[in-house]
């Protein structure tokens, strides 16, 4: 069983995480966190796949989807600590010239002008 949750960490910055598979069965839960993190004006979002055992294409249309849903509210939506696994789904898609991957949830927060993001 998969489980997500969220966690703000200030200026609308915030890290949601998860454990288990990130497919058909959980994607629903997945978007919901999502479009409530941006309604509530967490828009820029790290999404740490450090406990993702498995993604599928509905994991996949997900995470495009969360992509877009933090885009319209005037944020971004970064992947962190991808599993081996969750890596070599976004290469053989070509996902991950898409998203944009760090190796923690904390360097995926860093938006902003020292990182060549604009903020």
């Amino acid at each position: 069983m998969s489980q997500f949750t969220i966690e703000p960490r200030g200026e609308g910055r915030a890290v949601l995480g998860g454990t288990g598979r990130l497919n058909a069965v959980a994607a629903p839960a997945f978007r919901a966190l999502v479009g409530e993190a941006t309604a509530s004006g967490l828009t820029r979002i790290a999404v740490d796949l450090s406990g993702i055992s498995f993604i599928d294409s509905t994991g996949l249309g997900a995470l495009v989807g969360a992509l877009k849903t933090a885009r319209q509210a005037g944020g971004d939506l970064r992947i962190a600590a991808p599993t081996a696994q969750v890596t070599m789904v976004l290469e053989l898609s070509n996902m991950d010239r898409v998203f944009r991957t760090y190796d923690s949830a904390e360097d995926a927060l860093v938006f902003g002008a020292a990182t060549g993001d604009g903020d």
